[in-house]
């Protein structure tokens, strides 16, 4: 696999990540216990730290990018594999 492959695989594992991730950890005002601010969502989180946000996703994104290679280089899972229509790939 070239790495500019790698790279562009890796970027797409990430944004994935981003919206698995997003909604962990996040607790409200109200949650909180603290006052609500008029002009803002209820839902909306009371501190939102955009540093732990990025690390668990990338912490995320490199653990499915990671079982992604491993399954290139070691060849687990197959197109093959996943062909359930009962006609074989003709090379």
């Amino acid at each position: 696999m070239h790495w500019t492959s790698a790279l562009a695989i890796y970027v797409l594992f990430w944004f994935l990540a981003v919206f698995l991730v997003l909604p962990f950890g996040v607790r409200t005002t109200h949650e909180v216990g603290a006052e609500h601010i008029p002009g803002t969502a209820e839902s909306a989180p009371h501190v939102f730290l955009i540093g732990r946000f990025f690390l668990r996703t990338t912490i995320v994104a490199t653990m499915m990018f990671g079982l992604f290679y491993l399954n290139y280089v070691y060849g687990w899972i197959t197109a093959d594999m996943l062909d359930w229509s009962g006609v074989s790939r003709g090379v």
